[in-house]
């Protein structure tokens, strides 16, 4: 490569990261913010992260359509890599999750359950917003949202808080809570792990139909601004 194309390739390079930069920014935010709220419950069954992690979503589709795939999975990695630094530097930061009781902001089994469930959806995102892309504007949006979001809370849920992990993870303050045996929300025995995750993924699903309006809002304002 001789001078002037390594000149040009960095100059690309920069205006690239410079146009991504919002999209690292906000999927980092998401993560860390959302690693720290799992632990703060509304009521018996609802975390508060449950609120916020499904925007990730939003943020990926956002760059898939206005810049495509390849972006969109540049923003994946960056915003992979800044929130698990995030959250590694969170391990280290004690709060208070209860009353009298402090804990880690984010432990280790969320930090790896977050990291490795946020990677796999996230990119089985790009793949089928990509394959979707040239249909119904909605359709890429939803479809790759919803099956993105229920690889996501599976892998998440029992990676970070089943007891199946503890061979390879270890424990923490949380294992012994959300393996207790409750009374579900359908009502019936099950493990609250489990329980959770799936009002976790009722509330992911009903915020990805909320996020169609947004994201066909930015869509629309970037494309009129560019064409």
């Amino acid at each position: 490569m001789s001078g002037g194309q390594v000149s040009e390739h960095l100059d690309k390079t920069g205006y690239n990261m410079k146009k991504l930069f919002p999209g690292i920014l906000a999927m980092a935010t998401i993560v860390v913010v959302s690693n720290i709220l799992v632990q703060f419950f509304i009521g018996n069954w609802l975390t508060w992260g449950a609120f916020t992690y499904p925007f990730a979503f939003l943020v990926t589709d956002i760059i898939n359509r206005m810049y495509g795939p390849s972006d969109a999975r540049r923003v994946v990695f960056f915003g992979f890599i800044v929130g698990i630094i995030c959250s590694l530097i969170g391990t280290q930061i004690n709060i208070e999750i209860a009353p009298d009781f402090m804990a880690p902001a984010v432990t280790i089994r969320i930090a790896i359950g977050s990291a490795t469930a946020f990677l796999c959806a996230q990119l089985l995102d790009v793949i089928i917003f990509d394959q979707l892309r040239h249909g119904t504007w909605w359709r890429a949006p939803l479809l790759s949202t919803l099956i993105g979001s229920s690889v996501d809370t599976i892998l998440f849920f029992f990676i970070s808080f089943s007891f199946a992990m503890t061979s390879f993870l270890g424990t923490d303050h949380n294992i012994d809570f959300f393996n207790e045996i409750v009374m579900g929300p359908l009502g019936f025995e099950q493990t609250r792990w489990i329980a959770t995750a799936l009002v976790d993924w009722s509330v992911k699903v009903s915020i990805a139909l909320i996020a169609l309006i947004p994201f066909r809002m930015i869509i629309i304002s970037y494309y009129a601004r560019n064409n």
